[in-house]
């Protein structure tokens, strides 16, 4: 289901599948840049998957996908008039250091490819901070050098602050980590159908609750419902940190910006941050960036724009800061709780934050998960990391215990990926030098459009209905060719593509099936089976064939599946476009197939024990007008 906004969770989670890693990092793939007549098709949006921007929300970001290598003479930040290569680069270090010089290459590289405005670096060692840059530009449309002066929003980097004051609490006698939060907070609106959830289990994002973004509603009535008993999974989980917000203001006696400020802020001197958002800092703040097209997918080089204000005080990720004081933060991580003048925490409680508790591949195949920090390694080296997703910023630490280095790199914009290649290579190349070591190369940088396997696509689909889908093949390219247009077609994961134009079959992302293989349409973990022949196509609802095809090709759906299907949106930020339809015989929002589990209520994806639900209320006159998800209301629009 998806990564993360802020690691937002995964709904919005990441389901990584055909996926190229660059540097460690799941990376999402460019487009190519052409200008074409907007053709519309049947439409469809998706709960978070691959390559794309979620449109089931702007917190359903994707994370799988390819990354091209795009000329840095000839590629533009979504938008004429803007060459990649105008983006500024900060001066060389005098005398001129080989690791600043390689890394400054590299995210000279990384930028446009990503199609990142700008992008603030912090890096440190165990005693002084070692760098701070910017790259690029803190306003685009006035052309503003990105400078190490402006704030970025870390997003769910901030659930690693949350952890040690928590454990700050516990050291001074006033939190028992592994007794019940509602012994706590005894008014939280959740149910424990599974077992009583402790603050372990908030921590290491295993309480079985859902990953809503908030604990309330504007339903008093409402709760938060367990799907697992606690321990059992590893679900990431927002609304677990909000509550631990809550947990914090209780216990400390002070509002959540006060007491991170006296407990971390302070001690550590980061005088440039601070612990929730607000108008008030925006002045200081770059300018963040998000998909300029919330109903379509979205292609690595897609047309942004400027991001609304956000207020947020919500202790999931709420911090904004420069990368100054993050390599302040970083280097009390890399001392194990020791500040500059006094212990953040207890060597105790460090270890307790820094345990590896449960598996969380999420955040990489071998990373596991502590306490509001994902604990990995690194080159045999032990480290911790986070990446943090805001509706208009990524950012990415990793801190390198055994190595004595971290990096921090934040950008600000949000297409769905983090800048963890940064962050890695940093860490990799700081390491190299304090050993005395041969720096390493450069991270190669994939071409996204790069299909493996091309022709296993090429061919001619039908519908039952006469319409005609032609997918070409041009050695490792795959273009679709439809109402007498040819758009180049991007890799977004197992057997799945999206258009690289906008407006032109760019509301759905396109879905190939295999002979054998489960319903088109369907997200999928495995990879691509060059084995089996390819012999369907799905776009949202509409079903194509080619002559290979052996199955059946008439379907029957329930009949009350008809009231739900639509068009629906929520106007929050955190919110978005979402679609819902039949293919074949299953309910789909998005990319996500909904399995029925009663009445009007169905479970999205394809975990058994998710404890996230679909909800469809205020049918009337045959037409659902509500649809739950994720603690979200989106209301239908009748606008297609």
């Amino acid at each position: 289901m998806r990564l993360n906004v802020m690691e937002l969770g995964r709904f919005n989670r990441v389901l990584v599948s055909g996926t190229i890693h660059i540097a460690g990092e799941v990376i999402i793939a460019p487009e190519v840049i052409c200008k074409w007549p907007a053709v519309d098709t049947p439409q469809h949006v998706r709960l978070g998957h691959t390559m794309t921007l979620s449109h089931f929300s702007r917190r359903r970001f994707l994370s799988a996908g390819a990354l091209a290598a795009v000329s840095t003479a000839s590629a533009s930040f979504g938008q004429p008039g803007l060459a990649i290569a105008e983006r500024p680069m900060p001066r060389s270090s005098s005398p001129a250091i080989p690791s600043d010089d390689k890394l400054d290459a590299y995210i000279a590289a990384y930028m446009p490819v990503m199609n990142a405005p700008g992008l603030t670096l912090g890096l440190t060692d165990a005693t002084h901070t070692l760098r701070t840059a910017g790259y690029g530009y803190a306003n685009v449309e006035e052309k503003t050098p990105l400078t190490p002066a402006y704030l970025f929003q870390i997003g769910s980097i901030t659930k690693s602050f949350v952890a040690l004051v928590l454990l700050q609490l516990r050291d001074e006698g006033k939190l028992d980590l592994h007794k019940p939060v509602l012994n706590y907070l005894p008014w939280l609106p959740i149910r424990e159908d599974f077992g009583p959830i402790t603050i372990h289990h908030l921590l290491t994002h295993t309480s079985g609750l859902p990953d809503n973004l908030s604990y309330l509603s504007s339903d008093p009535q409402a709760r938060l419902i367990q799907g697992f008993k606690p321990g059992e999974h590893f679900h990431y989980c927002n609304a677990a940190f909000t509550l631990l917000g809550e947990l914090a203001v209780k216990l400390s006696g002070k509002p959540w910006h006060l007491c991170v400020q006296e407990r971390i802020l302070t001690p550590l001197e980061m005088t440039d941050t601070s612990g929730v958002i607000t108008n008030a800092t925006r002045s200081r703040a770059a300018t963040g960036y998000q998909a300029f097209w919330e109903d379509q997918v979205y292609p690595r080089q897609g047309k942004l724009v400027p991001s609304s204000s956000l207020v947020m005080d919500d202790t999931a990720g709420c911090v904004t800061s420069t990368p100054a004081d993050m390599a302040r933060y970083a280097r009390m991580l890399l001392n194990r709780g020791q500040g500059p003048k006094s212990r953040i925490v207890s060597e105790e409680s460090f270890t307790l934050f820094s345990t590896p508790y449960i598996k969380a591949e999420e955040f990489s195949p071998t990373a596991s998960y502590g306490y509001g920090i994902a604990v990995d390694t690194l080159d045999g080296h032990k480290i911790l990391r986070h990446t943090g997703g805001m509706v208009a910023f990524a950012s990415s630490i990793h801190v390198d215990l055994d190595g004595g280095v971290a990096a921090f790199a934040s950008i600000n914009a949000m297409q769905g990926y983090r800048p963890t290649a940064v962050t890695e290579y940093a860490v990799r190349l700081l390491g190299a030098a304090k050993q005395g070591k041969p720096l390493p190369e450069l991270p190669p940088i994939a071409d996204p459009m790069i299909v493996e396997h091309a022709a296993q696509y090429a061919g001619t689909f039908h519908s039952s209905d006469g319409q005609t889908l032609e997918f070409t093949a041009e050695d490792t390219r795959l273009s679709l060719t439809a109402d007498g247009h040819k758009i180049p077609l991007q890799p977004a994961g197992s057997d799945r593509f999206i258009s690289t134009v906008a407006g032109a079959y760019a509301n759905h992302t396109i879905v190939f099936g295999r002979a054998g293989s489960p319903a088109s349409g369907a997200a999928s973990n495995v990879p691509t089976a060059p084995q089996a022949a390819v012999v369907e196509v799905s776009y949202g609802s509409r079903w194509y064939v080619n002559s290979a095809y052996t199955g059946p090709r008439s379907f029957t759906a329930p009949p009350e599946y008809a009231a739900y299907v639509g068009h629906y949106y929520d106007g929050d930020a955190w919110g978005g476009e979402l679609r819902v339809y039949v293919l074949k015989d299953k309910l789909f929002a998005g990319d996500d197939q909904l399995t029925p589990i009663g009445g009007n209520l169905f479970r999205p994806g394809d975990e058994s024990w998710t404890p996230e639900t679909a909800e469809f209320l205020h049918i009337f006159d045959g037409k659902a007008k509500l649809l739950k998800l994720a603690g979200m209301d989106f209301w239908r629009v009748e606008v297609d």
